[in-house]
């Protein structure tokens, strides 16, 4: 079984005192392109980028650049900036992925960072015959029944920007809830989290499920740098490299694999 990571509470407080490490992981991104430039090519299939909780289409430059260059037709989702899970973006998602299959013929993979990755899931159950696989990258798929266990700063902005009642007014609503019921979902999902993410916890970022088509990835870094942090970059082009009904849980191998394992502490993801 993919499991849920056994973390309980909130982010460790150093780690999100330091979230603002993302800007070195970003600086240290075009040292990183002799890496980068291995990583796997893809089939040209449609990919659908998705911004985190205020990220806008700016934000996810580093991966549209990157995915581009290893063949995909990236579009990013075109709503403005990411204030929150309303319905409105939602309902145009779900529009946009089916328009974005019926132009092309082809499925399409959904890559959601942070709040992304909950509209990603979102799209992936209102459009099933439209969706080929779902990554995330710190996104808070799991929310207990007793709440999100963000930091209270992000709830905080979350109640200022979203929602009065904060992020669990949104968690808990029916549509969100919906998406706990990931065994319906025919497509693979995996999901990349990090033990030092000062902002998602790992247990909200995993997920329990079968190991046929559900995976947690364990990657370094902090949550703000996630879309240009190398080792996503390259898990998520392998992730999106796999033949279409071939998918296969991430195995690490060769140099990069024994490199990854030193940076993350683990033999294989849980």
């Amino acid at each position: 079984m993919a499991t849920r990571h056994p973390h309980t509470g909130r982010p460790d407080a150093v780690n999100s005192a330091l979230e603002l490490r993302a800007f070195v992981e970003v600086a240290s991104l075009p040292w990183t392109l002799p890496i980068l430039m291995t990583a796997p090519h893809g089939d040209g299939h449609p990919v659908l980028l998705l911004p985190g909780f205020m990220g806008s289409e700016a934000s996810l430059i580093g991966l549209e650049v990157f995915l581009r260059n290893r063949g995909y037709a990236v579009e990013t989702w075109g709503l403005g900036r990411n204030v929150g899970f309303h319905a409105r973006h939602a309902t145009a998602l779900e529009q946009k992925i089916r328009h974005i299959h019926h132009a092309t013929g082809r499925k399409i993979s959904l890559v959601g960072w942070s709040l992304g990755g909950v509209f990603a899931l979102y799209g992936a159950h209102h459009a099933p015959e439209c969706v080929r696989c779902v990554v995330t990258l710190g996104s808070p798929l799991t929310v207990d029944p007793g709440g999100s266990a963000s930091p209270p700063l992000v709830k905080a902005m979350y109640r200022l920007i979203a929602h009065p009642g904060g992020p669990d007014a949104h968690t808990m609503q029916p549509r969100a809830r919906r998406l706990r019921e990931r065994k319906k979902l025919p497509m693979p999902l995996s999901c990349l989290y990090s033990l030092s993410d000062g902002i998602v916890p790992p247990q909200e970022a995993t997920v329990d499920g079968d190991p046929a088509r559900h995976e947690n990835i364990r990657v370094p870094g902090s949550h703000i740098g996630l879309g240009f942090n190398v080792v996503v970059l390259w898990i998520v082009a392998d992730r999106l490299s796999q033949p279409e009904g071939q998918w296969h849980r991430f195995e690490p191998s060769g140099p990069l694999g024994y490199a990854y394992r030193m940076l993350t502490h683990e033999a294989v993801p849980i």
